[in-house]
Protein backbone atom coordinates (compact mmCIF):
# COMPACT_ATOMS: atom_id res chain seq x y z
CA UNK A 1 0.00 0.00 0.00
CA UNK A 2 1.36 3.26 -0.90
CA UNK A 3 2.27 6.07 1.91
CA UNK A 4 -1.02 8.39 2.00
CA UNK A 5 0.47 10.80 4.09
CA UNK A 6 3.27 13.48 2.78
CA UNK A 7 5.65 14.92 4.77
CA UNK A 8 7.14 18.42 4.37
CA UNK A 9 9.33 19.20 7.31
CA UNK A 10 10.62 17.67 10.15
CA UNK A 11 12.26 18.96 12.84
CA UNK A 12 13.79 17.57 16.29
CA UNK A 13 12.34 18.87 18.85
CA UNK A 14 13.96 16.91 21.67
CA UNK A 15 16.68 14.24 22.53
CA UNK A 16 18.57 12.75 24.73
CA UNK A 17 20.78 9.39 25.31
CA UNK A 18 17.44 7.09 24.57
CA UNK A 19 14.99 9.08 22.34
CA UNK A 20 14.73 11.72 19.77
CA UNK A 21 11.69 13.67 19.87
CA UNK A 22 10.55 14.52 16.11
CA UNK A 23 7.79 17.01 14.87
CA UNK A 24 6.76 16.61 11.22
CA UNK A 25 4.55 19.10 9.30
CA UNK A 26 2.42 16.94 7.14
CA UNK A 27 -0.38 16.92 4.68
CA UNK A 28 -2.83 14.08 6.11
CA UNK A 29 -4.34 11.43 4.49
CA UNK A 30 -7.87 13.78 3.90
CA UNK A 31 -5.79 16.77 2.16
CA UNK A 32 -5.60 18.53 5.56
CA UNK A 33 -1.98 20.12 6.95
CA UNK A 34 -1.11 18.88 10.11
CA UNK A 35 1.28 17.81 12.37
CA UNK A 36 2.53 14.76 14.12
CA UNK A 37 4.57 13.79 17.03
CA UNK A 38 7.38 11.12 16.43
CA UNK A 39 9.54 9.50 18.94
CA UNK A 40 12.79 7.60 17.72
CA UNK A 41 14.34 4.86 19.90
CA UNK A 42 17.37 3.07 18.62
CA UNK A 43 16.74 -0.86 17.84
CA UNK A 44 16.45 -2.95 20.53
CA UNK A 45 16.34 -6.38 21.44
CA UNK A 46 14.45 -8.89 23.94
CA UNK A 47 15.30 -12.53 25.14
CA UNK A 48 13.65 -15.57 26.38
CA UNK A 49 16.39 -17.21 27.71
CA UNK A 50 15.05 -21.10 28.59
CA UNK A 51 16.95 -23.02 30.75
CA UNK A 52 17.33 -26.88 30.56
CA UNK A 53 14.67 -27.02 33.44
CA UNK A 54 11.88 -25.34 31.44
CA UNK A 55 12.72 -22.04 33.61
CA UNK A 56 12.94 -17.97 31.47
CA UNK A 57 14.76 -15.39 33.24
CA UNK A 58 12.93 -12.84 34.49
CA UNK A 59 13.79 -9.29 35.35
CA UNK A 60 12.14 -7.09 38.00
CA UNK A 61 12.49 -3.46 38.09
CA UNK A 62 10.83 -0.47 39.00
CA UNK A 63 9.76 1.32 35.60
CA UNK A 64 9.32 4.77 36.28
CA UNK A 65 7.10 6.13 33.69
CA UNK A 66 4.38 3.60 35.08
CA UNK A 67 5.11 4.08 38.45
CA UNK A 68 5.13 0.39 39.37
CA UNK A 69 7.24 -2.99 39.75
CA UNK A 70 7.40 -4.77 36.38
CA UNK A 71 8.43 -8.79 35.23
CA UNK A 72 10.00 -8.78 31.94
CA UNK A 73 12.55 -10.56 29.95
CA UNK A 74 16.31 -9.27 29.46
CA UNK A 75 15.50 -6.78 27.36
CA UNK A 76 17.22 -3.20 26.26
CA UNK A 77 18.55 -1.09 23.22
CA UNK A 78 21.08 -1.77 21.24
CA UNK A 79 24.11 -0.23 21.42
CA UNK A 80 25.82 2.26 18.90
CA UNK A 81 28.68 0.25 17.36
CA UNK A 82 27.57 -3.24 18.35
CA UNK A 83 27.69 -5.50 15.21
CA UNK A 84 24.47 -6.76 14.89
CA UNK A 85 21.16 -6.94 16.95
CA UNK A 86 22.09 -10.74 18.12
CA UNK A 87 24.97 -9.31 19.56
CA UNK A 88 23.14 -6.33 21.36
CA UNK A 89 20.89 -9.72 22.53
CA UNK A 90 23.77 -11.33 23.76
CA UNK A 91 24.87 -8.66 25.46
CA UNK A 92 21.31 -7.90 27.82
CA UNK A 93 21.09 -11.46 28.30
CA UNK A 94 24.69 -11.25 30.00
CA UNK A 95 24.48 -7.69 31.89
CA UNK A 96 20.77 -8.43 33.25
CA UNK A 97 20.62 -12.40 33.73
CA UNK A 98 24.04 -13.05 34.39
CA UNK A 99 24.17 -15.93 31.45
CA UNK A 100 25.61 -16.61 28.49
CA UNK A 101 23.87 -18.99 25.28
CA UNK A 102 24.81 -21.35 22.96
CA UNK A 103 21.98 -21.35 20.87
CA UNK A 104 19.83 -18.19 19.36
CA UNK A 105 16.75 -18.13 17.45
CA UNK A 106 15.43 -15.08 15.95
CA UNK A 107 11.48 -15.19 16.74
CA UNK A 108 10.91 -11.76 14.66
CA UNK A 109 10.13 -8.57 15.69
CA UNK A 110 7.80 -5.81 16.72
CA UNK A 111 6.71 -2.25 16.15
CA UNK A 112 6.18 -0.70 19.41
CA UNK A 113 3.04 1.60 20.11
CA UNK A 114 3.28 2.19 16.42
CA UNK A 115 1.06 5.40 16.27
CA UNK A 116 3.85 7.23 18.53
CA UNK A 117 7.01 5.47 18.39
CA UNK A 118 9.31 4.67 15.68
CA UNK A 119 11.04 1.85 17.38
CA UNK A 120 11.89 -2.08 16.02
CA UNK A 121 12.31 -4.56 18.84
CA UNK A 122 14.29 -7.79 17.90
CA UNK A 123 12.55 -11.09 20.04
CA UNK A 124 15.32 -13.87 20.54
CA UNK A 125 15.12 -17.21 22.14
CA UNK A 126 18.18 -18.35 23.99
CA UNK A 127 18.54 -21.81 24.92
CA UNK A 128 21.74 -23.81 25.97
CA UNK A 129 22.71 -21.58 28.76
CA UNK A 130 25.57 -21.29 30.61
CA UNK A 131 26.68 -18.52 33.97
CA UNK A 132 28.10 -15.42 32.52
CA UNK A 133 29.61 -12.53 35.21
CA UNK A 134 26.61 -9.93 35.30
CA UNK A 135 27.14 -7.07 34.13
CA UNK A 136 24.19 -5.03 35.34
CA UNK A 137 24.45 -1.20 34.49
CA UNK A 138 24.70 1.40 36.84
CA UNK A 139 21.58 3.03 36.51
CA UNK A 140 19.00 0.05 36.80
CA UNK A 141 18.38 -1.84 39.95
CA UNK A 142 17.20 -5.40 38.69
CA UNK A 143 16.78 -8.58 40.03
CA UNK A 144 16.20 -11.86 38.37
CA UNK A 145 14.23 -14.61 39.06
CA UNK A 146 14.01 -18.19 37.12
CA UNK A 147 10.45 -19.23 36.68
CA UNK A 148 8.94 -22.22 35.40
CA UNK A 149 7.85 -21.21 31.40
CA UNK A 150 3.83 -22.16 32.35
CA UNK A 151 4.29 -20.45 35.15
CA UNK A 152 5.55 -17.08 33.38
CA UNK A 153 2.33 -18.14 30.77
CA UNK A 154 -0.29 -17.95 34.31
CA UNK A 155 1.22 -14.47 35.25
CA UNK A 156 0.80 -13.18 31.86
CA UNK A 157 -2.89 -14.84 32.11
CA UNK A 158 -3.55 -13.15 36.52
CA UNK A 159 -2.12 -9.79 34.57
CA UNK A 160 1.25 -10.06 36.76
CA UNK A 161 3.42 -9.37 33.48
CA UNK A 162 1.71 -6.54 31.73
CA UNK A 163 5.36 -5.30 29.84
CA UNK A 164 3.54 -5.70 25.79
CA UNK A 165 7.30 -7.15 24.55
CA UNK A 166 7.53 -9.65 27.22
CA UNK A 167 4.36 -10.64 26.93
CA UNK A 168 4.48 -10.78 22.89
CA UNK A 169 7.76 -12.59 23.63
CA UNK A 170 6.69 -15.36 25.46
CA UNK A 171 3.44 -16.19 23.92
CA UNK A 172 5.71 -16.44 20.43
CA UNK A 173 8.19 -18.78 22.02
CA UNK A 174 5.48 -20.54 23.39
CA UNK A 175 4.21 -21.46 19.91
CA UNK A 176 7.60 -23.21 19.46
CA UNK A 177 9.30 -24.71 22.75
Amino acid sequence: MNNPWKTRSQRVVYRNRWITVREDQVDRPDGGAGIYGVVLLRPSVAVVALNGDREVALVGQWRYPIERYSWEIPRGGVEDGEPGIEEGARRELREEAGVAAAHWRHLGFLDLCNGVLSSREHLFLATGLSPAAAEPCPDESISVRWTPYHHALAMIERGEITEATTVAALLRAAAII
